[in-house]
């Protein structure tokens, strides 16, 4: 059946649809990782984006049930050059199509897209909101005009409830702004009991838990919506427990310690970004879903160790031994992407012990 994306500056791609058949808004986002699309769809990180898939063709590999980052993806969208015309799996009982998988969860997928013209678009622009639709008349234009993206994402995604991951070492609250399950599930490998708050969760909520450390993870929302939230965390915790920050936590504790935060275009979204070790400069292949860093500036702050990421030089991790944090853009869990950074987590566990 053939479908259309609309982009706001007045642009239409003819397609052919595939999973959900229902009309869809969102943010477009350009995923860069070359495999691993059944992680990128169910992040949290990509609540209410359309993305967009470099990779050439996807769908060969279907949906299994171990890499889920959770159980209801929140995406609206999914665009790909191309669509594998049958999953190597299909007839294994635990697969499940790519195409059948969408149309379960309700989210539509287009296919016969040129992807690279959607790459040069979005260098150009903050966001760029886009329609799904079977249409791609005025009345399209005029209605992705008047759409108002979502905000207060993390509001939306994060846990209602506390709930635990339970094992036998130590206990830490993890605090929920859009929490995958890799990242429960690398904990869990390191026997770490996990307590996962919501993002709105109370000091007396953490100490009641009387945890060993602290995490805060990655998620879709923004620094200037979490603050009245997380801040009072850093203002009680910090240099008293262990803390580790992913992702959005990371630009949040950036923003906490005054450090500078810089926009970069297009937005990191994949699998795939060089970073190095200051301390033993290795460079690790890691998985970043930000459309921030931070600038390399002077500060008082006595870092134990910076990782850089190497398409921009911007700051993409650090460790400050001393008040006991870690800091860093990209996710140590990969899914998808490499084990490279699994070391942080060995690092935050030393800082528990």
């Amino acid at each position: 059946m053939a479908r259309y994306l609309i982009l706001e500056d007045g642009t239409a791609y003819k397609g052919t649809g595939f999973g959900s058949l229902t009309i869809s808004t969102g943010e477009l986002a350009i995923q860069t990782a070359n495999f691993g699309y059944q992680e990128a769809i169910s992040d949290p990180a990509n609540f209410g984006k359309i993305l967009a898939f470099t990779t050439p063709m996807i769908g060969g590999s279907g949906i299994n049930a171990i890499d889920y980052e959770s159980i209801v993806p929140s995406i609206k969208g999914i665009v790909v050059n191309d669509l594998a015309p049958q999953s190597y799996f299909e007839g294994i009982d635990t697969y499940q199509s790519l195409d059948n998988f969408l149309s379960e969860k309700k989210i539509p997928g287009i296919y016969g897209i040129d992807v690279r013209s959607l790459v040069h678009k979005i260098k150009k622009h903050k966001t760029i909101k886009a329609f799904i639709m079977d249409t791609d008349d005025n009345h399209a234009f005029d209605q992705i005009k008047a759409l108002v993206l979502p905000k207060n994402k993390t509001a939306q995604i994060s846990t209602s409830n506390a709930y635990a991951a339970p094992n036998v070492g130590k206990t830490v609250a993890v605090i929920d702004l859009g929490i995958k399950h890799s990242l429960l599930r690398a904990l869990s490998l390191r026997k770490i009991n996990c307590v996962v708050l919501p993002y709105n969760a109370s000091i007396n909520d953490i100490n009641n838990i009387r945890p060993d450390g602290i995490i805060i993870s990655n998620g879709p929302g923004k620094v200037g919506e979490l603050i009245n939230y997380i801040n009072p965390i850093f203002d009680y915790f910090y240099k008293k427990l262990p803390i580790l920050t992913i992702g959005l936590g990371y630009l949040l504790l950036s923003n906490y310690l005054g450090l500078e935060l810089f926009d970069i275009f297009p937005p990191y979204n994949g699998s795939n970004f060089p970073v190095i070790d200051q301390n033993t400069h290795k460079i690790w292949q890691t998985s970043i879903n930000l459309n921030s860093l931070v600038m390399p500036v002077d500060t008082k702050l006595s870092f134990s160790n910076i990782y850089y990421d190497l398409n921009s030089d911007l700051i993409a991790g650090y460790s400050l031994l001393q008040d006991k944090a870690i800091g860093v853009a990209f996710n140590p869990e990969g899914s998808p992407g490499t084990f490279d950074a699994k070391k942080i987590f060995d690092d935050f566990t030393m800082m528990m012990e």
